[in-house]
């Protein structure tokens, strides 16, 4: 029943996937699906199946499900201590490791409603000046959730929200309205919000502070590691992570390394890559007999590092070089260095290149093909300049450079120039049209306007509210503990009920097995083992016609099938058995329903069998 309901969980989620673009596959299973079940209670419906059905009747559910998975607990400077680490160690450090013009990065991920992009941009504007802050600070705060975003965009917050701001701040860094404090405008230009998906969306790159708090530990193991890596790729080479209370990167050591543990902030690790194999040359000999290494004279190191895909042939058309980029490009290994060129693909596709060869060495003069198209195996569309050049020395034809240039961004802007062109045209016109849409829009925001100042009388009373609930929510817990303490009480009775149980069937002097509705084995007793030499733990769960032992099943199946339609209170049969010591005998098989109370529907077989032959039991 387990793994059903994991199955029809992962189609909810994947239909969430497809109707609003939520990934939760990452997230733990157990939390998902507390949450989730919390939400069906509250809409009513009791399986999967059906909290489908009710998503695509009420599209308005979508919101409170999101509000429910998604867990946007935040608060300014969160965490004091960890936030005056940071102000007056890890900040000081950053900003003294760079130029004093340069700028400096940073990205909230999981910002949730932005008290904590905020907070840092607050943290870096003491340690900067609001001039330095405004010309050098770019802070990043990412969620999923739109709504919590759209709270951030604002940067208006109550009176209760910004409890834990110091009095100081509070003056310098927000404005009072008559029911808000609203973030400093000219500040505000320096924090940008926007959705991002820690599991499927791309990283913010070059940044100098992370902040992930308390994030990371709602996905799983394999989740969290593919995060951490775009984190890692994300920092600058001395980026700063700071990670929530509950994670601690001990198995990442190879990516991040600690600032502070006990705060949770780490350092990334540069990840030095092996110095690429680099392209080996072959002698070439003159006609005098003398040999010269030709890598002296085009320079190993500046070939291979060159940004164009670029091959060099000798004067027997045999390839002796090809940088990283050719390399890459045309699929080439080391061990095609030294091949003739046309036993290689490069030698046709993308252009053909043996004519041309043949002109080179004739003509001594180089070539040079525009704008060829070439399709790569993977189905990408590109555009090459490839110039062919004769390579001279001392007036003889040493080889040949081959060097490719892509040109297939310029030809795509090229392209896509004159489609803006059309384009510029219809937003002109559009735009008009938009002018007049604004106005009005305009006048709907004022009236808007009045609606939120409702809604914050509202949310008021909402939250005395919540400290109701709060508190019956305390009253729950104790109840809760009441009923705890009854089920190990009668957790402790069962316990007493089993071993009673056992003692029974281990008395009554006749081997007996319990069967449910399928014929599986469910109690073997002792006096079954002595007669048929199977143990409990070799039988139980197993089926009954499945199993090989002295006595014939297969004549009990109308039996048994009597008795779990309630067609037959009692079936009775005598058969020929041999017992685990080799001995036949007569066998009665008595065969009578299991119910747990009268009136109640058959839930299995309790099967009875004594030796009714004369003498002593088949196993003694």
């Amino acid at each position: 029943m387990a793994r059903a309901a994991e199955v029809t969980l992962d189609s909810l989620l994947e239909f969430v996937n497809q109707a609003r673009g939520f990934d939760f596959t990452g997230y733990k299973r157990p939390s998902i699906q507390r949450r989730v079940a919390k939400r069906m209670s509250e809409a009513g419906v009791e399986s999967y199946d059906e909290y489908i059905d009710y998503l695509q009747v009420h599209p308005e559910e979508f919101a409170s499900l999101f509000n429910t998975i998604l867990i946007n607990v935040t608060g300014f400077f969160r965490d004091p201590q960890t936030w005056e680490f940071l102000a007056s160690g890890v900040v000081p450090e950053l900003i003294g490791r760079r130029p004093p013009e340069a700028p400096i990065r940073a990205w909230c991920a999981g910002c949730a409603s932005g008290e904590e992009p905020y907070t840092l941009a607050m943290v870096l504007a003491r340690a900067l000046g609001e001039k330095g802050f405004q010309d050098r600070v770019k802070i990043y705060g990412t969620d999923v959730d739109e709504q919590a975003l759209d709270t951030a965009r604002h940067g208006a917050y109550t009176p209760r929200q910004i409890e834990d701001v110091p009095r100081e701040a509070l003056e310098r860094f927000f404005e009072r309205t008559e029911q808000r404090y609203v973030f400093r405008k000219d500040l505000r230009r320096c924090v940008v919000f926007g959705r991002n998906d820690l599991v499927r969306d791309a990283p913010i790159s070059r940044i100098d502070l992370l902040l992930c708090r308390n994030a990371l530990m709602y996905f799983t193991a394999e989740t969290q590691a593919q995060i951490l890596g775009r984190f890692h790729f994300a920092l600058d080479n001395d980026g700063i992570l700071l990670l929530g209370k509950s994670e601690m990167l001990i198995t990442h050591a190879d990516l991040f390394t600690p600032v502070d543990l006990k705060r949770r902030i780490f350092r990334k690790v540069v990840v030095r890559t092996a110095r690429r194999e680099r392209t080996r040359f072959v002698p070439y000999a003159h006609r005098d007999g003398a040999l010269e290494n030709i890598g002296q004279v085009l320079r190993e190191t500046a070939f291979d590092v060159g940004t164009g895909a670029h091959l060099v042939v000798d004067a027997e058309r045999s390839l002796v070089m090809a940088n990283d980029q050719a390399r890459r490009t045309f699929d080439l290994g080391v061990g095609d260095l030294g091949r003739p060129i046309q036993d290689l693909e490069v030698s046709y596709r993308p252009l053909e290149l043996r004519p041309r060869l043949d002109a080179v060495v004739t003509d001594l003069s180089g070539i040079e093909v525009s704008a060829v198209r070439w399709e790569t195996r993977t189905g990408q569309e590109h555009y090459l300049n490839v110039r062919i050049t004769p390579l001279v020395s001392d007036g003889e034809l040493i080889g040949t450079s081959i060097s490719y240039g892509d040109i297939t961004d310029t030809k795509k802007l090229q392209e896509q120039l004159m489609r803006s062109k059309l384009e510029l045209e219809q937003a002109y016109e559009e735009l008009q049209s938009t002018v007049e849409e604004l106005e009005t829009t305009n006048e709907e925001l004022q009236s808007t306007n009045e609606e939120l100042e409702t809604t914050n009388e509202e949310l008021q009373s909402m939250n005395e509210e919540l400290e109701t609930m709060n508190e019956e929510l305390h009253s729950a817990n104790e109840e809760l503990e009441t009923m705890n303490e009854e089920l190990r009480t009668r957790s402790s009775e069962l316990t007493e009920l089993n071993t009673f149980l056992e003692t029974i069937l281990g008395t009554v002097g006749l081997a007996v097995a319990v069967l449910d509705r399928d014929q599986r084995v469910q109690v073997w007793n002792g006096q079954a083992y002595e007669m048929w030499g199977l143990g409990a733990d070799e039988v139980e769960g197993q089926h009954l016609l499945g199993l090989d032992f002295g006595l014939p099943v297969e004549p009990l199946k109308p039996y048994l099938r009597s008795i779990l339609a309630a067609t037959s209170s009692h079936e009775e049969v005598v058969l020929e058995a041999t017992s685990r010591r080799g001995r036949s005998f007569n066998c009665q098989v008595t065969c009578l329903p299991l119910r747990e109370a009268d009136g109640d529907p058959v839930s299995g077989v309790i099967v009875m069998m004594e030796d009714a032959s004369d003498g002593a039991v088949p196993s003694s």
